[in-house]
């Protein structure tokens, strides 16, 4: 596959089963805005997922509950205006598939008006007939098990799932029942690893780990955990490759410095007006500035 090649969803699943069966790993990035989805392009990455977690990363929500549509739509169309090789997936928000007619309606907004190229629905087999639904739509789904971000809050907060043999298996059975119901990958989130190498090995579709340990069929994480912009939360498998913080605001201060002792702009920084032009402007103004004032009593 060439380096520039978009990567559709059958590209995607080859790069699990590959050529006799030697694939490769596949690389995702959760990204909201066009600066950084161009930049996440430009790096190479198989997969952008427009996470709804960018209510909290972006919008500086406490959790992912608040985020609506809109501000989905409006993140996937800046991240989609941004990018042309990867797979580009928008996540459906909390209580934008209770239903299947909601699920249909949301979903075809990801991909209408979005830019996006498929969806990820968060859930277990629970929600199997509204992914069946949306596939027959044309509108093809990334499943989600594991830790469930937007019902964590409510039940039993961020915590592994898969350490035990009950919850285990309601792991591997979700995302079997998913595979069945047409979904064309799954994120594994926080599932015990070993867990996550029985799902990985069990089903036909690439499985995007994200805190589930190295035998997933690839990787994700949040590009702001990657280069150290977001600190409110530090989840032990997100791992800072640069830490941008400090050098951000050390940009800031020198910025604010130049401005309080009259450093920036400097002549270079500004645009400056053809003499001509300038001595003409001079005189109307000074012409101005003489004449009398006409008293209107």
């Amino acid at each position: 596959m060439s380096q520039n090649e978009k990567i559709t969803i059958d590209r995607l699943i080859g790069l699990k089963r590959g050529i006799n069966g030697s694939g490769r790993r596949i690389a995702a990035i959760t990204v909201y805005d066009f600066p950084f989805a161009r930049l996440a392009d430009r790096a190479g990455m198989d997969l952008l997922l427009v996470g709804d977690s960018g209510g909290m990363v972006t919008l500086g929500y406490d959790s992912t509950i608040p985020v609506s549509m809109t501000e989905m739509l409006t993140m996937s169309k800046a991240v989609s205006r941004g990018t042309h090789r990867p797979l580009l997936v928008g996540d459906m928000p909390f209580m934008s598939f209770a239903s299947k007619q909601d699920a249909l309606t949301n979903g075809g907004l990801f991909l209408k008006e979005g830019g996006m190229d498929a969806v990820k629905l968060e859930g277990g087999s629970e929600y199997a007939d509204i992914v069946r639904a949306l596939t027959r739509a044309g509108i093809p789904v990334m499943g989600h098990v594991g830790l469930r971000p937007q019902r964590a809050k409510f039940w039993h907060g961020y915590r592994i799932e898969g350490k035990d043999y009950r919850s285990a298996r309601i792991v591997i059975e979700d995302a079997l029942e998913l595979e069945s119901a047409g979904a064309f990958a799954l994120v594994l989130e926080m599932v015990a690893s070993e867990v996550a190498k029985v799902v990985t090995e069990k089903v036909s579709i690439p499985t995007i780990g994200i805190g589930s340990g190295p035998c997933c069929d690839g990787q994700i994480l949040v590009l702001h955990d990657v280069l150290g912009l977001y600190d409110n939360l530090k989840p032990r498998f997100a791992k800072k490759y640069i830490d941008l913080s400090p050098l951000i605001i050390s940009a800031l201060s020198k910025f604010k410095d130049d401005v309080l002792v009259g450093k920036y702009p400097e002549k270079r920084h500004s645009a400056s007006m053809e003499s001509s032009e300038l001595d003409k402007l001079q005189r109307v103004s000074k012409a101005e500035k003489d004449r009398p004032v006409v008293s209107e009593a």
